[in-house]
């Protein structure tokens, strides 16, 4: 009616506007009838039935859960269509979703289903929610006498909800009523969880299967391993365990897990609060399983069976187990950088070497890569008793890798430090320092122990003098590799000259 006014109001103009008026009646030729259609359109899928699918039409959930508080969900349903445009309410999706990575997909079938348009609604059934949808709409307000417990009923309309009830009956004004207020329904845009409406268009009705995939947060895993050491420290029995954690606020009913080990690169972002998109339902390959595999530059592990991630719990599946690994125990005392640049007084008293112990990932039992993730080791007393030794973090290894574990510091093995000289060695054209050091290391123990002592030297280095011979591992670091017999003590003491 505007275009159509404003296009006689041009009409009547004199003779010079006639450009102008053929123009107008071109642009009013083409977008009354779009605007018509798009009227059309709109007001049928606004006025169209929902129908709602939830987990009694699933067939099948997939999780592929990765390091990084980050899960691929795929839920495949069978949903009854009709002809046309159908708007499908899909209930039990994760309430921590990324909506835009929403992707639907009709497996293994032709598109007969078009996706036209998808919201997401984090708007919740509340009492607040539903008294601000009823703005300006007529509500019920009951009142109970207190005396005679008798209720009457009384029709009102809500003026407003912002600090407080506001309402109009056919009398008076009231706030902040101390009737209850009943509703005749619930409105459509509010659900009691966040819930996934998806307008389709179809070519035909029937039973379509239709799989959702979405990315999430609130799902992770880690791998835990419990170690046990033998009577001579030189074997382990190892098992692995998987830990998941579901906080995305939805169950996962029987569902095909997978995990992934690796390093996903993602993009910060904003959680969106309504996010609509438009795309194609793509076709997809049948749903498969499969089995440890390499992905990409990650590795893809799939649990044997399935299993029920329920809401808010942790879970534990078994990964792994070896037995009889042979495993090497390590004494490692390592200096610091600091101890060559200048001069410092005094002995570092009573340091303590760290204890490792260390196994090659490989053999027929340990055929896969493993996972990064806490290594709690044991070992069993005179008595019997399993006590624990101590834990570390091992990151996601490869076959045939070295894995290494620290479990803390030797309590019968001592050393001490000693700065006993240090030199400026300038030259008008270059710049040395020449710095001597003694370490003692006591070893009370009733056995000998090897004890691999490591200095990061800093610059142009050499070994001017030693008392033990050392080893140039990499270029910023010497080493020595010490047997110290039975409560033996040995003295290590050695020159260094450094060029600056």
């Amino acid at each position: 009616m505007y275009l159509a006014a404003i296009f006689q109001g041009r009409t009547n103009n004199n003779t010079k506007e006639s450009g102008k008026n053929d123009m107008l009646k071109a642009l009013y030729s083409t977008v009354l009838p779009l605007t018509l259609a798009i009227t059309n359109v709109t007001g049928f899928t606004m006025h169209m039935q929902e129908k709602t699918t939830t987990l009694q039409d699933q067939k099948q959930v997939g999780v592929t859960i990765y390091n990084e508080n980050l899960a691929l969900i795929r839920d495949l349903r069978q949903v009854s269509m009709e002809q046309g445009i159908n708007r499908l309410v899909w209930r039990e999706v994760s309430t921590r979703i990324r909506p835009q990575t929403v992707l639907l997909r009709t497996p293994g079938q032709s598109s007969e289903s078009r996706l036209l348009e998808q919201n997401f609604d984090f708007d919740l059934l509340t009492p607040e929610k539903l008294l601000e949808s009823y703005l300006g709409r007529t509500v019920n307000v009951i009142y109970t006498n207190p005396v005679t417990g008798k209720e009457t009923i009384e029709a009102a309309t809500v003026l407003s909800t912002l600090g407080g009830v506001i309402l109009k009956f056919t009398d008076r004004i009231e706030t902040g009523t101390t009737g209850r207020i009943t509703f005749p329904d619930i409105p459509d845009h509010l659900h009691d969880r966040p819930t996934l409406s998806l307008v389709l268009e179809n070519t035909s009705p029937g039973k379509r299967e239709l799989e959702l995939s979405y990315l999430t947060s609130g799902l992770s895993w880690q791998a835990d391993y419990v170690a046990k050491l033998n009577a001579d420290d030189s074997r382990i029995d190892l098992s692995g365990l998987i830990t998941l954690a579901n906080h995305s606020g939805i169950a996962y009913p029987d569902a095909h897990l997978q995990l992934v080990a690796g390093n996903i690169n993602q993009v910060s972002f904003e959680q969106p609060q309504t996010r609509k998109m438009m795309a194609m339902v793509a076709d997809a390959a049948e749903y498969q399983e499969s089995k440890q595999e390499s992905l990409f530059e990650y590795h893809l592990y799939t649990m044997p069976a399935s299993a029920t991630l329920a809401e808010n719990q942790t879970k534990q599946i078994t990964l792994m187990t070896a037995a009889d690994i042979p495993v090497n125990k390590e004494f490692l005392l390592r200096g610091i950088e600091a101890h060559y640049f200048s001069r410092y007084t005094g002995d570092d008293n009573k340091l303590r070497p760290d204890v490792f112990i260390q196994f090659e990932n490989k053999g027929k039992e340990l055929d896969k890569p493993l996972p990064g993730g806490t290594v709690h080791v044991y070992k069993n007393d005179s008595q019997g008793n399993a006590q624990f030794l101590g834990e570390d973090r091992i990151k996601h290894t490869a076959k045939n890798e070295l894995v290494r574990v620290k479990l803390g510091k030797a309590f019968d093995i001592t050393a001490t430090r000693t700065q006993t000289d240090f030199q400026q060695l300038d030259t008008p054209s270059q710049h040395f320092t020449e710095t001597a050091h003694k370490i003692e290391i006591h070893n009370t123990r009733q056995e000998a122990v090897t004890i691999r002592v490591q200095e990061p030297i800093p610059g142009d280095w050499i070994v001017i003098s030693e008392s033990f011979p050392h080893t140039k591992p990499a270029a910023n670091l010497a080493e020595w590799q010490i047997i110290i017999p039975d409560n033996e003590k040995i003295v290590l003491s050695y020159r260094v000259r450094i060029k600056h």
